[in-house]
């Protein structure tokens, strides 16, 4: 059975759970909700851009995975949702770190990517090193010649 996501809570069938999943826009031009995946146990679950979503599951332990418009994981979390219960996760793209975090406030990642500005100024930095320094260790050869 695939999963949904529904933006109005739903009945719950016998055995069932709901994972209420927030997602944030992110420091980004781009909203980073709007670029990504949610999966649930590998499956992926279409959702619309930031705010709050309703995915009904099967009780038990499952995977929850926000991925980039490739595939990549960007956050990942594990939860064992309880029948007839909601469990809220509140995915946030940050200025250095993506985290989850459940209902209470507490941390829950398993995997949070640096967020795209960092990966970018990290970049950054390593090709000014690199490109500085070759530039640097030539013009010291031109001038030793």
């Amino acid at each position: 059975m695939p999963y949904a996501a529904y933006q109005v809570p739903v009945p719950l069938p016998e055995g069932h759970g709901v994972i209420v999943a927030s997602f944030n826009r992110g420091p980004y031009l781009v909203s980073a909700a709007a670029t990504s995946r949610l999966k649930i146990d590998g499956r992926d679950v279409p959702f619309g851009s930031e705010g709050t979503y309703h995915v009904v599951v099967p009780a038990g332990p499952h995977e929850v995975k926000v991925t980039d418009f490739i595939g990549m994981p960007m956050i990942k979390t594990r939860l064992t949702v309880q029948p007839g219960a909601a469990h809220q996760l509140n995915f946030r793209f940050g200025g250095w770190r993506n985290r989850v975090r459940d209902g209470h406030g507490t941390d829950v990642t398993t995997f949070g990517l640096w967020s795209n500005y960092l990966i970018m100024l990290i970049t950054l930095g390593v090709g000014v090193l690199c490109c500085g320094g070759a530039s640097v260790l030539a013009a010291l050869a031109n001038t030793s010649s």
